[in-house]
């Protein structure tokens, strides 16, 4: 069940040990709602070789929803395929059910493969760029055009370039998203943690309640 929307908590980027979390999924669901979170989603890195281990197990857990008080969503991050492939690889996914698509951003921390962003921006059924880095305007105006959001990352390393990210998708109007990228129980975060960081992004507080409304729109209904 989704909590009351003006304080909402809902983490659209996690890790379990089904790629490089610490977490059987269940204990990070747990986790989450231990600590108030209204919904969260499960998106394990993913690319040609493992998508569908992925997505077959998680869709296993569809029996966690309604235990808890907490909507649980099934998805995955693309991560480091070649943007040539990426269309390939995200409709796949889709294909296998996953209800959020996440693709790897050109992080300022990690080898991305330059091009990563335009494409990802460019290509339908791609929900949120991750850490999105030094994302251009023309990038950014693309991930508007076809309702992709850019994410504001909890993730210490990724979050270096929170405010280059709000600066550059509030001049074309580009919706934004906190997110935990979280690896570890220690990762997950509070509603007001989560508002912290997108104030500490450059954002006014009203409009860092709205960004953390953005993510209502994955669980209604499920």
């Amino acid at each position: 069940m989704v909590g009351e929307v003006a304080t909402i908590m809902i983490d659209l980027h996690t890790h379990s040990l089904l790629s490089d979390g610490e977490l059987l999924p269940v204990e990070l669901v747990r986790r989450a709602e231990a600590i108030g979170c209204d919904g969260i989603a499960i998106t394990d890195h993913v690319d040609f070789s493992n998508v569908e281990f992925v997505m077959n197990s998680l869709k296993k857990l569809e029996i966690l929803r309604g235990v808890w008080d907490i909507t649980v969503l099934f998805g995955v991050e693309i991560t480091h395929v070649p943007p040539p492939k990426l269309g390939k690889i995200v409709e796949l996914s889709r294909k296998l059910g996953a209800e959020v698509v996440i693709v790897h951003g050109e992080t300022t921390v990690e080898p991305v493969e330059k091009g990563t962003n335009k494409v990802a921006c460019k290509t339908d059924g791609v929900d949120i760029l991750a850490h999105p880095g030094l994302i251009s305007e023309d990038e950014a105006q693309d991930a508007l055009d076809r309702g992709i959001m850019l994410e504001l990352s909890a993730r210490c390393g990724h979050n270096r370039t929170n405010g280059h990210v709000v600066r550059t998708a509030k001049e074309v109007g580009a919706e934004l998203v906190v997110n935990t990228d979280a690896h570890s129980p220690s990762d997950l975060i509070t509603h007001q943690t989560a508002l912290e960081i997108a104030m500490g992004s450059g954002l006014r507080e009203d409009e860092a309640e709205n960004i953390l409304k953005n993510a209502y729109k994955f669980v209604e209904g499920v």
